[in-house]
């Protein structure tokens, strides 16, 4: 087993295009780190630069104690998952298997029973003599899975591997993979773009756009703890509230201007974010989860009117969007901060609406419809805040 080390790692293409820019990451030995962001955010492309797929631009990659950027693929000792399984057609779930042991001139016995305990581990004992067309998703890509585990490779590379797959077998074989690395140890980088999946698998999680890491942490601090507005809107399902407010001293502490509505600030929110002190008469951008909205017993102070939009019913809970009374939608350069979002005029489309819309999760059995009135309370300490020019979180850090 290994760890993998990138440092400060760019991939730019002869045409000039940047797919990776000054990437740092560390995987220790045995974790799994899974790179998640929007499609061509650059995280393939920084898996392939891994597996010695893509050539480095500048930048070092180590494995273990090794320095990889001039080895062929074959002599990083990984082992690639990919999105479409490659499994070979006419070959047995067996001979699919125990192909990577032939290749490497592994002595009979030992690649029998290598192949057996990799199929005993995943559940494919039963198939092992049935061929790729004859397996439902799932098998084929726990096949695709064996033919990797039975090389013992030092890092496993995983590039979407459950994205051919529907929605219950995703949830799963997300849950087979992570019990299978955890069992079997190996340093695992696994690149997907279902923020769902990177939260439930990894141990890290990294998150990407536009060719740069956003952040990097453990999942809960990724989800409590969003380092700008991209993490908090792309982080998160549905994803996390945000709209401007103007920041007011109100006797000893400090409040929210939301159109005609106050809003206080509590103490957990403030020593969260300690520079929102020095803001007063200045806007901020406001986030909140919609976990954290509700309508139940919140004091007047920490409670916001609007008018509810729409209404979906989702069984174990709702949501209703409200548009708040008064309240201020992100401006362009905010809303292009907080999306994947260069293009002017997809810009301009998400920020059209001037009054801000929030999302709230609550009990389905609220009777509730569009069009009406309703005060949703605010959680304590359920509030972020971000600079409304730069996108970074106020934390002081």
């Amino acid at each position: 087993m290994a760890e993998v080390v990138l440092t400060d790692v760019e991939k730019v293409y002869p045409d000039g295009t940047r797919a990776v820019t000054d990437l740092n990451l560390r995987i220790d030995d045995g974790h799994l780190l899974v790179v998640v962001g929007p499609s061509g955010c650059g995280k393939t492309t920084a898996l392939r630069m891994v597996a010695g797929l893509e050539e480095i631009t500048s930048g070092t990659v180590h494995i273990g104690d090794r320095v990889v950027n001039k080895l062929e693929p074959g002599e990083r000792d990984v082992a690639m998952v990919f999105q479409n399984y490659a499994l070979y057609p006419h070959m047995t779930v067996y001979g699919n298997i125990n192909f990577p042991l032939r290749l490497a001139r592994v002595p009979k016995e030992a690649r029998d029973r290598k192949v057996r305990e990799a199929a005993r581990v995943l559940g494919l004992e039963n198939h092992l003599k049935r061929k790729p067309p004859q397996l439902s998703g799932g098998q084929r890509q726990r096949v695709a899975m064996g033919r990797a585990i039975v090389r013992e490779p030092a890092v496993f590379l995983m590039d979407e591997p459950l994205s051919n797959l529907d929605a219950k077998l995703r949830v799963q074989m997300r849950a087979e993979i992570s019990a299978i690395q955890r069992r079997f140890g190996v340093t695992t980088l696994y690149v997907t773009h279902d923020q769902v999946e990177a939260m439930t698998i990894g141990d890290r999680v990294a998150v990407m756009r536009n060719s740069r890491l956003q952040q990097v942490d453990d999942p809960q601090t990724i989800y409590d703890r969003p380092a700008n507005l991209f993490v908090a809107s792309f982080v998160g399902s549905p994803p996390m509230n945000l709209f401007r407010a103007a920041v007011e001293r109100t006797g000893d502490g400090i409040g929210l201007v939301v159109g005609e509505q106050r809003l206080d600030v509590d103490e957990q929110e403030l020593a969260a974010h300690p520079p929102l002190g020095s803001r007063a008469g200045a806007m901020v951008v406001v986030g909140v989860r919609p976990e954290r909205l509700g309508t139940s017993d919140a004091p007047p102070q920490r409670r916001l009117r609007g008018g509810v939009v729409l209404c979906e019913a989702l069984g174990s809970d709702s949501l209703a969007y409200v548009m708040v009374k008064g309240s201020l939608a992100l401006d362009d350069a905010q809303s292009s901060l907080a999306n994947d979002v260069e293009d002017a005029a997809e810009v301009e489309e998400l920020s059209r609406e001037t009054q801000a819309t929030v999302i709230a999760r609550l009990d389905p059995r609220i009777p509730m419809s569009a069009g009406e009135s309703i005060e949703i309370g605010v959680g304590a300490g359920s509030l972020y805040f971000f600079d409304p020019d730069t996108g970074l979180a106020l934390t002081g850090e």
